[in-house]
């Protein structure tokens, strides 16, 4: 970053990440005002039990979104985009986990909300530049390209989540905090008491907040009950529905409160049994131990990539692969196969989860990446 008179809306979550953002900015010389965004709020009189945390929390955030724009002399506006969440993230959500797969919001969040909705907003109201609390850089290149690169906090980097944006979108992003870490942050909110200085990070669903998800699919989605069988094929017992389910997750053991388990190889071993395969043609789960064969793959093929250079690279590709945040970068090689792209992995890959996003790295920048298939 550097000083600038730039007209920059910071997108104020109500947390310690984005007001430390526009704490930066405003010390940088930016044109700085925030946008508290309301995305998600249960309908009165839901059955949902997670309803009350959903419709509470995002005025708790707002109170704080306040108290910290107070501190920093900045203007805070408020912004409804609960139609386009609901359009572009939980429609999404929902009709993948009906198709048995695991999707990820926050990933769809960034490109059509934050980056999408919040984005267009913010220039129609006259702001060159949308900034986050996101933890990744943004760099030119000799050609001028953006470049998303991994934050500084390896730990708290969020380019998988940002791997879905274009240049376009990249063009008019900050995101301040990339260059410092997690600490870091903490401490100038601390040193410039900000009100948001020792809140706690928040969790679970992309703007819903911390609910069980089982209870929350169960909005919209129903029972499907189903035989659970071992990878060899015996029948141990029922599930309620392959949505409810994701593959590499712990499900049932014979000291588990779930459902007895029946299956002679299940009593003479009281290892814990993870879901392996979801068989949507036969409407059954497949379980096993977590050494199984079938929770292991090292190849797989994704679709629906996005390269944020704006175009593919030269393949063969040497790089590393992330199937989900905070994993490992992993080697791999990848190449073209028609429409997809073919993801060969060194080492097989536990819990390969459709639905979930494989993104690629050379160094500290992340090229894109697309659905797991």
């Amino acid at each position: 970053m550097k000083n600038s008179k730039e007209r920059v809306l910071v997108a104020m979550s109500g947390g310690v990440d984005s007001s430390v953002a526009a704490l930066l900015l405003k010390k940088e010389g930016y044109d700085v005002a925030g946008a508290f965004m309301i995305n998600y709020e249960e309908e009165s009189g839901s059955s949902f039990t997670g309803s009350s945390v959903a419709e509470s929390c995002w005025r708790g955030d707002y109170r704080d979104a306040i108290r910290v724009a107070a501190k920093l002399e900045i203007p805070l506006i408020k912004l409804d985009f609960r139609k386009e969440y609901k359009k572009f993230v939980l429609d999404y959500m929902f009709s993948e986990y009906k198709t048995g797969r695991t999707p990820n919001p926050d990933v769809l969040c960034n490109k059509f909300i934050k980056f999408g909705a919040w984005l267009k907003k913010a220039r129609k109201l006259g702001f060159e530049k949308l900034a986050t609390g996101h933890y990744a850089q943004l760099r030119k290149s000799k050609t001028g390209d953006w470049r998303l690169e991994t934050g500084k906090d390896k730990e708290k980097d969020q380019t998988y989540f940002l791997h879905q944006l274009n240049q376009e979108q990249l063009s008019h992003a900050l995101f301040p905090i990339g260059e410092y870490t997690k600490k870091e942050v903490r401490n100038l909110a601390k040193k410039f008491n900000l009100a948001t200085a020792e809140k706690e990070e928040s969790m679970g669903i992309c703007f819903v907040g911390e609910v069980p998800m089982k209870d929350f699919l169960m909005q919209e989605i129903k029972s499907k009950p189903g035989k659970i069988v071992t990878s060899d094929a015996e029948v141990i017992g029922e599930h309620e529905g392959l949505a409810f389910y994701t593959v590499g997750q712990r499900h049932i053991g014979v000291h588990s409160s779930q459902p007895t388990v029946h299956s002679r190889q299940a009593i003479n071993d009281s290892r814990p049994l993870y879901v392996v395969d979801k068989r949507l043609d036969t409407n059954e789960l497949v379980v096993g131990f977590k050494d199984d064969p079938l929770l292991f793959k090292q190849k797989i093929e994704v679709s629906e990539v996005n390269w944020i250079a704006g175009q593919p690279p030269k393949f063969p590709l040497k790089c590393k692969v992330r199937l989900r945040h905070r994993q490992t970068p992993q080697r791999a090689v990848i190449s073209e196969r028609g429409t997809k792209i073919l993801i060969e992995f060194k080492n097989a890959q536990r819990a390969v989860t459709p639905g979930q996003f494989a993104v690629f790295y050379k160094g500290d920048e992340c090229l894109g990446g697309g659905v797991i298939l």
